[in-house]
């Protein structure tokens, strides 16, 4: 093996290009690999949209603010950090969905929105009988037989009629990508429901033969207190603050943007605006798809990539003393179906979720604003976007105060779509630079899932072809 160090540069320091820095170190150290890792950033921070405001007591998160315990690279990543200790289980309680402006809860036994008990179904006032009736008509549907991709609301109305999807399952799926169910692919959002019917038919009897037995703690009420979700007692930044402690030393260049890539033999030459240049032997672009695009512009690459759409949100935390706000409903937020008459998409009630951000004698509501042709509102002076949530809230809660502070954090065209078709884009595009660039490799949250893990999944994958490409001679 060759003792030179190769060099290895990570474009982008959000969730993905960290880890991927994270695990490119940890597997050169115990596999003795010469490499040498930079990691480019063009803001002075790293973690991208995870970041935390820590503020008189609260712990508020301005974008994400936990993963799936299910999905397991995000623990181990804490795990690897030495950090899982600080890892704290989301508080369950009943979720709502604001349907003509009533707050009415999810059935027990829904799963992603299906019905795998059909007592708390029927009994829905979520639904008109009619409604209720189309649904079931999904135990005895054919399949679909279509095997390309499809968007979720065709498969969805078809298995189950307009009503159930439009005050169910379309505020549960669509909420984390801000997406119209009618165009996001299924192949790349949820192709586990594409994969039941294929396999059992119907969703609902699918679904409920294959969604695990869950034993839950129980408290002296009796009330579950296993919830599916993981964040860490001082916030999610936690994880990017200790992940930049644990890179070598100088691992990082933040506030440094690349201006031309260009190939010289095996290798990549990248001209940054500090007037440095770095020849790497291996790129992972983990920036999101428009930069990543624009990268490659000049070369007349990547130019599919610019047919992914993004969409405008924004959160709102508000901070209350206890007395400020009467909550009559039990339960841990409310998504909002899109046929409802608010600008607010969901809220979360943090003080009840996530115990451990809010002060006693302290209330924390986070609403969100903004989705797929909802964007406008993203744009609006704080004081305003303010006024309008309250507004909103005022219609479900009682609110006798104003609140102690409020946190508003807009992100600008930065939810990737994953629309019909998202798989065949992102093969092309790395097709595309496989042939010219063959050492650049793609990945993020613009590409194979937008949860954390999902990311840290990617970060990893792309480590793994590097290291294997570099190595295997």
């Amino acid at each position: 093996m060759n003792d030179q160090k190769k060099k290895v540069v990570i474009v982008g320091g959000g969730i993905t290009g960290l880890s991927a820095a994270f695990y490119m170190q940890k597997t050169a150290r115990e596999q003795n690999l010469p490499v040498e890792v930079i990691l480019i950033e063009a803001t002075n921070r790293l973690g991208g949209k995870i970041q935390t405001v820590r503020r008189d007591g609260f712990v508020i998160e301005r974008g994400p603010d936990s993963f799936l315990i299910r999905k397991k690279s995000m623990e181990i990543f804490a795990k690897d950090l030495g950090i899982d200790g600080e890892l704290v289980r989301n508080a369950t309680g009943q979720a709502h969905i604001l349907v003509n402006g009533r707050l009415q809860p999810i059935p027990a036994g829904s799963v992603m929105g299906i019905p795998t008990k059909m007592g708390p179904f029927l009994k829905s006032d979520l639904f008109s009988l009619a409604g209720k009736l189309r649904a079931a008509g999904d135990i005895v549907l054919p399949r679909s037989g279509i095997d390309e991709d499809q968007s979720l609301g065709h498969f969805f109305r078809r298995r189950f009629g307009g009503e159930i999807v439009e005050n169910l399952i379309e505020p549960l799926l669509s909420g984390v990508y801000a997406g119209d169910i009618d165009h996001m692919s299924l192949q790349s959002t949820y192709p586990q429901f594409y994969q039941v019917e294929k396999k059992h038919r119907s969703l609902i009897l699918g679904m409920k033969k294959t969604t695990p037995k869950q034993v839950p703690q129980k408290d002296g009420h009796g009330a579950s207190k296993q919830g599916a979700f993981h964040s860490f007692r001082n916030g999610l930044e936690s994880i990017v603050e200790a992940a930049e402690q644990q890179l070598e030393p100088d691992t990082v260049k933040k506030g440094i943007r690349i201006d031309t890539i260009t190939k010289r033999g095996n290798q990549t030459v990248l001209e940054l605006n500090n007037g440095e240049t770095v020849i790497a032997d291996a790129v992972i672009v983990a920036t999101g798809h428009m930069a990543a695009s624009q990268l490659f512009a000049s070369h007349g690459l990547l130019e599919g990539l610019k047919e992914i759409q993004t969409t405008s949100v924004a959160t709102v935390a508000l901070a209350f003393p206890r007395d400020a706000v009467i909550q009559d409903k039990e339960g841990t937020g409310f998504l909002v179906s899109r046929s409802s008459d608010y600008s607010i998409t969901a809220c979360t009630w943090v003080h009840r979720k996530w115990p451990t951000t809010t002060p006693e004698g302290k209330i924390l509501l986070r609403a969100f604003v903004g989705r797929i042709g909802e964007e406008a509102i993203v744009d609006l002076p704080d004081d305003e976007i303010e006024r309008i949530v309250l507004q909103d809230l005022g219609k479900i809660l009682t609110i006798n105060d104003k609140p102690d502070f409020t946190v508003i954090t807009r992100f600008k065209n930065d939810r990737p779509q994953y629309r019909v078709g998202h798989r065949q884009r992102v093969d092309a595009a790395r097709a595309e630079l496989q042939k010219e660039f063959p050492n650049v490799k793609l990945a993020g949250a613009s590409y194979d899932g937008v949860g954390l893990p999902d990311c840290i999944n990617q970060g990893k994958a792309a480590v793994e072809e590097v290291l294997g490409e570099l190595f295997t001679n």
